[in-house]
């Protein structure tokens, strides 16, 4: 069994090099699938890939 990676807001933004807020409102507004651990949320590796494929062609 594999353990997925996990990744905060944070560590999204600064690989992505944009701001806390934008990686914030991709996750409000579903764009980047997220989870919910606690009051922080959590973008695993794979949905983080799906959206970069499917986003970074525009």
């Amino acid at each position: 069994m594999t353990q997925d990676q996990y990744y905060t807001i944070e560590e999204v933004a600064k690989t992505l090099k944009v701001t806390y807020l934008t990686v914030y409102r991709w996750v409000r507004t579903k764009r980047l699938m997220a989870l919910k651990a606690g009051k922080q949320y959590r973008i695993s590796e794979e949905n983080l890939s799906t959206f970069l494929k499917k986003y970074d062609a525009n």
